[in-house]
């Protein structure tokens, strides 16, 4: 089977088994291996992408639903030479410990900037029409993201400091 996908701005032409995850095909196929294989269940969020703008777990994504979508990775973000943001934010504040669920954490919080830069609230908003970065917004929009390092303050503390542009 073919699928037909946008990737990090990149088109590609991807012949596969029509039971392949997305996740397989980033890192097998595509040569992505950014986005990592925690659980292989959707309950880790090591492999959190950017579908259309919106995060998702690549491990409970079928290739073949995702004809023509627009996909961005770790890959996508930034550059050894160039972070983003939010990468040199993890750097600075030490929110990366062991490394491995940092590309996951960092895509999720790049779609946490996104909702709440567009107002879009959360269970534990204060106010529906407005959302606030507090450190509770943050820890419930990070919930689908584990760490096992347990480095949580400093993923939120890092989050926060590129929510205000500080470097």
């Amino acid at each position: 089977m073919k699928t037909y996908l946008s990737v990090n701005a990149k088109s590609y032409a991807v012949e596969h088994d029509p039971r392949r995850t997305l996740l397989d095909t980033l890192r097998d196929d595509l040569g992505l291996p950014g986005t990592k294989k925690g659980c292989d269940h959707g309950q880790c969020g090591a492999c959190t992408i950017l579908l259309n703008g919106e995060r998702v777990n690549a491990c409970l994504c079928l290739t073949a639903m995702h004809d023509g979508d627009e996909i961005t990775t770790i890959e996508g973000i930034g550059s050894p030479e160039l972070l983003s943001e939010l990468q040199k934010a993890f750097v600075e504040k030490d929110g990366y410990q062991c490394g491995f669920c940092t590309p996951g954490q960092i895509m999720s919080a790049t779609a946490l900037l996104q909702e709440i830069a567009n107002g879009a609230p959360s269970y534990v908003s204060d106010d529906l029409d407005s959302a606030a970065l507090t450190d509770a917004e943050i820890a419930e929009r990070m919930s689908g993201n584990l760490c096992r390092c347990s480095a949580y303050p400093l993923i939120r503390e890092a989050i926060a400091m590129a929510a205000e542009g500080k470097e």
